[in-house]
């Protein structure tokens, strides 16, 4: 979780307040079994830090933390350049300030407020001269960053007491306060060395601006003579012919140019109308971050400091207008009271949500195009039991999708709705629909369902993992059948198993087949599972619903949010995590994204593959 940046401090009782420490950002995960240490960008410390690790091997807990490495100077204070020299001395004072816990004994932490999972972590840290608790005061910000100054200490973070912690974004629930400018650059070239000196004369520095790098000025001091060479060796292979920058740079000596991809940190005192750093001090490199990463967002935030609101409006989360509308390709979208609170404990809001489902648009459309809607709708959040409203299709904008079914139980032709692109999907969003239920076959064969799925459903008394043991006893018997298979999270307590089948059989076909399975895989798990389907008489056991292949039947598609704590999300899994120690509620509105980044599109083969059922069958019979 990162950071806005703000331009000065402010006292408020919903706020706490923490020290900007000046070092590396890095995440600890602790097992029995095994010890990670790593930056934002995934490059492992263990090695460059072994004092630390071996601390970390005393915690007594299964944890992650999120902290700061720092180097200590001769007078206590946290020493950036130092940290780059300790590599080659590593008798200098090295500390690890510990400032959140995301997960503790197994249990993921997201969904808790700041204050509840600092305490966590105070719990976690043992008694070491090197792994610390970094404090907090509460309410007073001012006098607290007025002893920062008087320290001379980097900064400070105002955190949202309540907030909860989202992995990989830039929230405006904590906000960055600088006591000194600093601003992280792109190393795009460097000059020849004069006289004694050795390597290079100063470095050429630029940020990214809407993805295009500007120069922002050159330094030639800050170095000594073990970081001249370190930083040479580090960027001299990257060497290129042509500049980088699209804008001719005046430079009063020759420049050898090299790919823009090496990070620095810079000291300056001010920087110039035309975005120049004036003074600018080489800090270190910046081995924890990518060069995407160092844009304009310091350098404006400082520039543009007068312009800037009150925390108390930089924080809200959506525009306070009750209505506004939105452009979606060529339709034109009314969103509504986007400031509403869905979920009362994690202040998470309606715009949240239409901001999370437009965001990954792309991956869950393909899960719905086509595929008549039986819409659940929230419009009060989610301690509300919300309703269901299937013929929603008669009341929509012109530009929505419809379809007419007739249906067996009403008796009567009902108008569905078909989210067919984003404007659609932003529409439903807006009715209060968190959830997204499609059927499991499209209009083009209704009774043709696109794959089977298998509803591993827990009583109250049932653990996660026994959950995750049923699934694993499924996909045994569908690797016996030579079935594919893909699994999901439910977004709540259980998991769903889908076979593909585009589209080859019938709902009666492949219902059968699904018992089959059931069957089967109950006979193997007798104590923990049941085909009973009535919650009062499965006797604590876990349900295995393969009634959910039938036409009209729907679950939560993937990628879909739930009216759940912590906003989870339906989310598909790699088997290999499937296993004891996956939590229900590790995916949230709040890391999908950097999911998604990372794996894509973990559930497109159930769309695209299919099964022989008579093949099997014939399997399951040997």
């Amino acid at each position: 979780m990162l950071a806005h940046i703000y331009d000065k401090p402010f006292d408020d009782t919903d706020w706490i307040f923490e020290v900007k420490w000046d070092g590396y950002r890095a995440i600890a995960e602790v097992t029995s079994e095994d010890i990670k240490l790593y930056s934002r960008n995934g490059l492992s410390f263990l090695r460059l830090y072994p004092a630390v690790a071996e601390e970390l091997k005393k915690i007594r807990h299964n944890v992650v933390l999120d902290g700061e490495i720092v180097v200590l100077d001769q007078h206590n204070k946290p020493d950036f350049q130092k940290l780059q020299q300790y590599g080659h001395n590593p008798s200098l004072r090295i500390l690890y300030y510990v400032f959140d816990c995301l997960s503790f004994d197994g249990k993921s932490l997201l969904h808790l407020p700041l204050l509840e999972r600092k305490k966590f972590a105070a719990k976690a840290i043992v008694d070491s001269k090197v792994i610390r608790f970094s404090d907090h005061v509460l309410q007073s910000g001012v006098e607290f960053f007025s002893k920062i100054i008087q320290m001379d200490l980097e900064g400070m973070i105002a955190k949202r007491a309540t907030s909860l912690y989202h992995p990989g974004k830039r929230s405006r629930d904590w906000l960055k306060i600088k006591n000194h400018n600093t601003q992280e650059a792109v190393i795009a070239g460097y000059t020849a060395p004069k006289g004694s000196r050795e390597y290079f004369g100063a470095l050429i520095l630029g940020i990214y601006i809407n993805r295009k790098l500007k120069y922002i000025g050159h330094t030639g001091t800050g170095f000594t003579s073990a970081t001249l060479r370190e930083v040479y060796e580090t960027i001299r292979p990257l060497r290129r012919d042509t500049s980088p920058f699209d804008k001719k740079i005046i430079v009063n000596s020759p420049v050898t140019w090299v790919e823009p991809m090496v990070v620095c940190s810079i000291k300056f005192t001010e920087m110039t109308e035309e975005g120049i750093l004036r003074h600018p001090v080489f800090l270190g490199l910046r081995i924890d971050k990518s060069a995407e990463e160092a844009t304009n967002l310091d350098v404006t935030a400082k520039r543009d400091k007068t312009k800037r609101s009150s925390p108390k409006k930089t924080v809200k989360r959506t525009s306070s207008r009750k209505e506004q509308k939105v452009r979606i390709g060529k339709h034109l979208v009314t969103l509504s009271n986007q400031d509403k609170i869905y979920w009362p404990e994690e202040k998470i809001s309606k715009g949240d949500i239409i901001r999370y489902y437009s965001a990954i648009s792309k991956y869950i459309l393909p899960y719905l195009k086509n595929r008549p809607q039986s819409l659940r709708r929230n419009p009060n959040g989610i301690r509300d039991a919300g309703f269901f409203h299937k013929d929603a299709g008669r009341d929509t904008p012109e530009w929505v999708d419809t379809v007419t079914i007739k249906s067996e139980s009403a008796g009567k032709n009902i108008e569905y709705i078909l989210c067919n692109n984003k404007a659609t999907l932003l529409y439903l969003n807006n009715l209060g629909c968190i959830e997204l239920n499609p059927w499991n076959s499209r209009i083009s064969k209704p009774d043709h369902p696109d794959y089977m799925v298998m509803d591993i459903d827990p009583s109250d008394n049932n653990t996660f993992e026994q959950v995750i043991d049923a699934a694993l006893v499924i996909r045994e018997v569908l690797e016996e059948a030579g079935a594919p298979a893909y699994c999901k999270t439910s977004g709540a307590t259980g998991l769903h198993i889908y076979v593909p089948l585009k589209g080859r059989y019938e709902y009666d076909e492949i219902g059968s087949f699904a018992e089959l399975i059931a069957h089967i895989a109950r006979e193997r798990l007798p104590e923990t599972t049941t085909l009973e389907r009535s919650l009062s008489k499965r006797n604590g056991r876990i349900y295995l619903d393969y009634l959910q292949n039938k036409k009209g039947q729907t679950l939560a598609s993937v990628y879909s949010v739930r009216p759940k704590p912590g906003a989870t999300v339906s989310t598909p899994l790699l088997w290999k995590e499937v296993k004891h120690g996956l939590q229900p509620g590790d995916f949230t509105i709040f890391n999908l994204e950097k999911r998604l980044d990372k794996h894509s599109d973990l559930f497109r083969g159930t769309l695209t593959e299919t099964i022989n059922l008579k093949r099997c069958l014939k399997n399951l019979e040997g």
